[in-house]
Order: C-alpha cells, then sequence, then structure tokens
C-alpha cells in the first residue's frame, strides 16, 4: 500500500504540487464538465434532464463528457430494465467531494466578477 504524502509535504515540492494539479485538470478539462458536475450535485438526473439545465450542450457533446466523468470514477450510470430503458446519472463518492471545490469557485467567480466587471 502507497502512503500518499501530506497536503503540507505536497506544497513544499514544486514539482509534485504542479503534478497534482495537472492530475485534477486532466479529470475536469473542457467547458462542460464542471457544469455537469454542477447540476448533478442537486441529485440523479436523466440525460434530457441535463441537457435542459445547461444551455447550449449538445446531445453529442453531453454524452462524451459523461463517458468521461464515468471513466474517471466522477459520474455513476445506472441503466434501468424498462420499457422504454431508463438511465440515471448521479455522482459517486467521489463526485460529491467535489461540492467544497465548486463552492469555492463559485465564491472566487463573483468576487472576480465584482472587482473586474463591476
Amino acid at each position: 500500500m502507497t502512503v500518499r504524502p501530506s497536503l503540507s509535504d505536497i506544497k513544499k515540492c514544486s514539482t509534485t504540487y504542479v503534478l497534482a494539479i495537472n492530475d485534477a485538470l486532466n479529470v475536469f478539462q473542457g467547458k462542460w464538465k464542471m457544469p455537469i458536475i454542477g447540476v448533478l450535485l442537486f441529485g440523479k438526473k436523466r440525460f434530457k434532464e441535463i441537457s435542459h439545465e445547461i444551455p447550449k450542450i449538445t446531445p453529442r457533446m453531453l454524452s462524451k463528457e459523461l463517458k468521461d466523468l464515468e471513466a474517471n470514477g466522477i459520474v455513476k450510470r445506472t441503466v434501468f430494465n424498462t420499457m422504454p430503458v431508463k438511465v440515471e446519472y448521479e455522482l459517486t463518492e467521489s463526485g460529491q467531494s467535489l461540492h467544497d471545490v465548486l463552492e469555492a469557485m463559485i465564491e472566487w467567480g463573483l468576487d472576480h466578477r465584482d472587482r473586474n466587471i463591476g
């Protein structure tokens, strides 16, 4: 079992710090991933529900981004054996742990807008 270094140890090494940031950004890169996560923070949603809550996202892009988030362990896809087939998306435990990250980003974004746009 590998022991993960503490955040204070990581902050002492700029290379490790930058690599950790890159790891996070690789999971969330792209225009749509954070809005999708933001929508799913409010609970399980079907594809059309997510689509309606994110203006201008195409079905093809939503499908691609959901697959990427699922591959990275952020989103869980559940298929129900009904007629017609029902599919729901929800955040995994790892995805739910992003709540504080999104809250901090929202606060920063509001402050930034106030300072720079007025």
